[in-house]
């Protein structure tokens, strides 16, 4: 996604999120400072990892004082170590002391995502294999999410439901099986959408290659099934794995000429990248 989409998208999700925090405004800050100050205060870093969000660290503050800006030692995606100075954020004292938690939120997040995507991404360099994200998303959060997986070196699926035809268990139950599913998403779908089908048995396997699928998703496979799979599949669709899958699990799959692993432990169950603002000094 492009500066200029992300901060479109994101603008809206800062701003409620300091809404949430400081619904009345911050009795903390306004107890203890009674008008504008210029201050700085610096960003730590308190793990090793992967930096991601610093546009949405910096907007945080901006929106509580236009003038605030971020001074970064560090670029998106850079790798930082434990202890590392990553700059100093500038502005009145007031949207420092206010938007402090709001901010790190997001990039210990965005950060924390990133970490856990160049991780997983790393098991399937010289493969071929793309790893890629789910909808598995915190509500309200996707876009943020789903760049920090871009950041990480990992991929995306499908932003939303509009993206793409992906025809699931419930759809395949609601059309009368896979090849009326997939028959009908020809008839209806734009003809410029791909057509994904998910399959838990060999047997359906044969019948999304039948029908014409683009993608077969492999969902909660074992391994011998799934080679099993690729074999009867034979170029015929792009495969993708689905279901479960970790690190353990990815290390797994790549020796099986698969081309597309997802994994929603991506966004849903990655840990934060522990940051810290500290320091903080009047100017």
């Amino acid at each position: 996604m492009s500066p200029e989409n992300l901060a479109l998208a994101a603008e809206p999700v800062i701003r409620a999120a300091l809404r949430e925090d400081m619904p009345f405004g911050d009795a903390s800050c306004d107890a203890v400072v009674d008008g504008p100050r210029r201050a700085q205060v610096r960003l730590i870093a308190k793990q090793d990892g992967v930096i991601c969000g610093l546009d949405v660290f910096e907007r945080t503050f901006q929106l509580l004082d236009a003038s605030a800006f971020f001074a970064a030692d560090v670029q998106e995606g850079d790798g930082v170590r434990c202890g590392q100075d990553l700059g100093a954020v500038e502005g009145d004292v007031r949207a420092l002391l206010s938007a402090e938690r709001v901010a790190l939120n997001f990039l210990q997040r965005m950060s924390g995502i990133a970490t856990h995507a160049r991780a997983m991404a790393a098991l399937l360099d010289g493969t071929g294999i793309r790893l890629v994200d789910t909808r598995k998303t915190t509500p309200g959060l996707r876009v943020l999410e789903k760049e920090a997986v871009r950041v990480g070196g990992a991929g995306n699926h499908r932003f939303c439901l509009s993206d793409g035809v992906m025809l699931k268990d419930n759809h395949l139950d609601a059309a009368g099986g896979i090849m009326a599913a997939v028959a009908a998403a020809r008839e209806r779908a734009p003809f410029v959408r791909k057509v994904e089908v998910e399959v838990e048995t060999l047997e359906q396997v044969a019948e999304a290659v039948e029908a014409g699928a683009d993608i077969v998703m492999l969902d909660n496979m074992d391994r011998d099934a799934m080679a099993a799979a690729v074999r009867l599949i034979d170029g015929r669709a792009e495969v993708e794995v689905s279901g479960n899958v970790d690190e353990r699990r990815v290390a797994e799959l790549v020796d099986l000429g698969v081309d597309y692993v997802s994994s929603g432990a991506l966004t849903h169950s990655s840990p934060i990248l522990d940051l810290s603002l500290k320091h903080l000094r009047y100017l």
